[in-house]
């Protein structure tokens, strides 16, 4: 994470004039975020459909199909191949979903967007940010866009309601990684059981600032602060997060193995993730002392 967040602070030290211009994605992305992955079925109507690390979740209904994340720009053919070798069609999106407007997480939103005509829901705190590609986001920009920017259809609030089918999923509004970011409340069923499903983003710490020198973003020790408390009170069998990396995706499914929605009953691992991260903004306090 330290090296992306290097890499964009690179990035936007380049300027331009027009959107087209403006725009100066990454070169040097970690290849493990646009390195392919076989897609599975995580339990029920869940399925990954992400890259090696960049994780992007269909959900599927009797009215068509959710897309949480889109990864990088050039990730649009994987996940396109990804959600027809898992049987699904590319036409049968209709909500768009993210955790996060950073770029390795909305990369391709825009042009998927484009390409299928599907809504776009996000966090309202995100919006902005999704408008302007990034420029307006209080670590990385300031010099242009990011991503290509994309209007969300649909602007959410915590504790919102996305309908789709028999599908019903809860917004969590989880702020601090971005002043939008959030997770998502789930309940699935397969063959034989329900599981009430976290889709996590995990509150990494992204500036190399003191809180208190982030003055686009005032509120940034209390939003940590309050995501920490909210991941730690909630209740779920299953969790996923936002990069595979978080939840030991690779050890829990390696590629081609059978269908086990238990590999991500992980409590425990939770738990670790969440007390690192806890630490974590515990030493970043102290950097204000």
């Amino acid at each position: 994470m330290a090296r992306w967040c290097l890499l964009l602070l690179g990035v936007l030290l380049l300027g331009g004039t027009s959107w087209s211009q403006k725009l100066r994605p990454p070169q040097d992305t970690p290849p493990e975020w646009s390195r392919p992955y076989p897609p599975f079925r995580i339990a029920g109507n869940l399925y990954y459909v992400g890259t090696y690390d960049l994780a992007c979740y269909l959900i599927t209904t009797t009215k068509g199909n959710i897309l949480i994340n889109t990864g990088l720009p050039g990730s649009v053919p994987i996940i396109q191949k990804n959600i027809k070798t898992l049987g699904f069609q590319w036409k049968d999106l209709k909500i768009l979903l993210t955790t996060q407007a950073h770029f390795d997480h909305v990369g391709a939103m825009a042009a998927i967007k484009k390409l299928t005509g599907a809504q776009l829901m996000a966090d309202a705190k995100d919006a902005a940010v999704l408008a302007d590609g990034g420029s307006s986001d209080y670590a990385f920009g300031g010099k242009g866009a990011l991503f290509t920017p994309v209007m969300a259809d649909k602007r959410l609030q915590d504790g919102d309601t996305i309908i789709l089918g028999e599908t019903r999923l809860t917004m969590l509004h989880h702020p601090g990684h971005t002043q939008g970011s959030c997770s998502y409340l789930l309940t699935t069923r397969d063959e034989e059981r329900t599981y009430r499903v976290l889709i996590a983003n995990m509150p990494t710490i992204v500036t190399e600032k003191k809180f208190s020198a982030v003055p686009a973003y005032p509120e940034i020790a209390q939003d940590y602060a309050y995501t920490l408390g909210a991941l730690k009170k909630l209740s779920f069998d299953l969790w996923v997060a936002s990069h595979a990396s978080q939840f030991g995706l690779q050890k829990k499914h390696p590629p081609f193995s059978k269908y086990n929605p238990l590999a991500f009953a992980d409590k425990k691992g939770y738990e670790a993730m969440v007390d690192g991260l806890s630490r974590a903004y515990q030493k970043k306090l102290e950097q204000d002392q």
